[in-house]
């Protein structure tokens, strides 16, 4: 399915000061929905398109895909979007090696309808399938399975870079390996990569077989991960934003593997990415995601997934992609749209937790989706990548204006001050002091940043 460029509700942010400005052009939102800004779109179509814009753009550049980032690092107000997603052919798959040749704009979902029925899977994948393998690179994305795989760009065999200098270069872990260590994670902003070489990894069929145990601390929950971490691919723990105090930190553990063994010999062959169950037609009215009706689904849900020691199996689909059954869901929040965001607190930090959840929940500013997950030594190949050892939150917030963005200062303060960081595909709100301090290798990036690339969040946290 090819994604449609779509104009966003009228709300949002206005752009921050410096931002370019263009005369003309269309307005578009990332995920979250909630910023609107106006780019010029220039639509590619083929790896070896023309790219002589690239040296004669007279304002800011940013790669496009599918959008699916929930701030503002996909988005370039008053620049020019390279919309990168009907870029999506195949170029060379060895099937009996699993590394796959393809254009940069290639959705998950195309390439897992490629190569489960050869039986082959990505080796990373985020919570959706509707990512592009450009920015997936780019965001250096990650999964359930950090702990043992590391992140997307660890997988990554090589790319093709197309500067505004007019140079293409193939970047590798032996060619370019500067740029190339600084495109993953690099948030499109060293180029526009126009194909990638990829490894996947090998299944045998297309179960998991998977257990949901419940936990009522973050004690029991550090216990599950560190037990699982050498047994289990796959881990993640979903928690109650609004358990009382307490119960704070209260939730549900998830683990899997791969099936080692064929339970339907054809389900590999037969296996085609699931198409959405349900479908969200318009914004639903705000005030249905309430701290009450949060607090019922909370309670209902720890309640009934893990019961109390529940095992199975699994679908790659159900497993991986449970949101992609529901076609529209971020209109769930509303016209406003959503604030989603994700940090990170380091090991020795990792009761910060605990006290972040329990402001939280004193505030009654509970996440609809509040995932939780332990991220492993494996050290992520980008400069700017953001995973690295610690505990990672995911939290989102339906967006209520001022009220909700005061309450959001509050806890990136907190984070910073456990000594955390947020992560930029998320992240709406950093300043540039915070993005500084939590990630000092920024400045590293800086000579490898193409001079005609850029993006709202990159002024945003950069700029004084």
């Amino acid at each position: 399915m090819r994604h449609t460029l779509g104009t966003p509700p009228p709300f949002g942010h206005a752009a921050p000061e410096g931002s370019p400005r263009a005369p003309q052009g269309r307005e578009l939102t990332s995920w979250g929905r909630h910023f609107r800004y106006r780019h010029t779109v220039h639509v590619l179509r083929h790896r070896c398109d023309d790219l002589a814009f690239l040296q004669t753009a007279d304002r800011p550049l940013l790669p496009f895909g599918h959008g699916r980032s929930y701030g503002d690092s996909c988005l370039n107000d008053g620049g020019i979007l390279i919309d990168t997603s009907r870029m999506d052919r195949f170029i060379r798959f060895d099937a009996d090696r699993g590394l796959l040749q393809c254009e940069a704009g290639t959705s998950f979902s195309d390439i897992l309808a490629l190569a489960v029925p050869r039986g082959w899977f990505l080796p990373v994948t985020p919570g959706t399938r509707h990512t592009t393998v450009g920015g997936a690179i780019g965001n250096d994305v990650h999964g359930k399975n950090h702990h043992g795989a590391g992140t997307f760009g660890r997988h990554v065999v090589r790319f093709e870079l197309a500067r505004s200098d007019g140079t293409r270069r193939v970047c590798s872990a032996q060619e370019n390996q500067d740029l190339f260590r600084a495109t993953i994670g690099g948030l499109g902003l060293t180029g526009l990569v126009t194909w990638a070489e990829i490894r996947l990894k090998p299944i045998v069929s297309t179960a998991l077989e998977t257990e949901s145990i419940r936990f009522d601390s973050l004690d029991g929950f550090l216990a599950l991960s560190e037990a699982s971490s050498t047994r289990y691919e796959y881990t993640v723990a979903w928690v109650d934003s609004l358990a009382p105090r307490s119960r704070v930190c209260r939730g549900v553990f998830f683990r899997g593997n791969h099936s080692p063994t064929k339970t339907d010999p054809d389900s590999l062959e037969r296996y085609e990415p699931g198409r959405p169950r349900f479908r969200v037609p318009c914004d639903l009215p705000g005030l249905l995601l309430n701290r009450n009706t949060m607090r019922a689904f909370n309670a209902l849900y720890y309640h009934r997934r893990g019961t109390p020691d529940r095992s199975g199996q699994t679908s790659l689909d159900d497993f991986f992609y449970p949101l992609d059954a529901v076609e529209n869901w971020n209109r769930i929040y509303g016209r406003q749209g959503v604030y989603q965001c994700q940090f990170l607190l380091p090991p020795e930090k990792a009761e910060g937790i605990a006290h972040i959840l329990g402001e939280l929940s004193d505030q009654g500013t509970g996440s609809f989706l509040a995932i939780l997950k332990e991220f492993g030594q494996v050290r992520s190949p980008g400069i700017l990548s953001f995973p690295r050892p610690g505990i990672t939150l995911t939290l989102d917030f339906p967006n209520r204006g001022r009220h909700t963005t005061e309450r959001l200062s509050t806890l990136y303060r907190s984070v910073f001050a456990n000594g955390g960081r947020f992560y930029p595909a998320k992240d709406s709100l950093m300043t540039p002091s915070i993005f500084r301090a939590s990630f000092p290798e920024w400045e590293s990036l800086l000579p490898f940043v193409d001079p005609r690339f850029s993006s709202s969040f990159w002024r945003r946290v950069t700029q004084p």
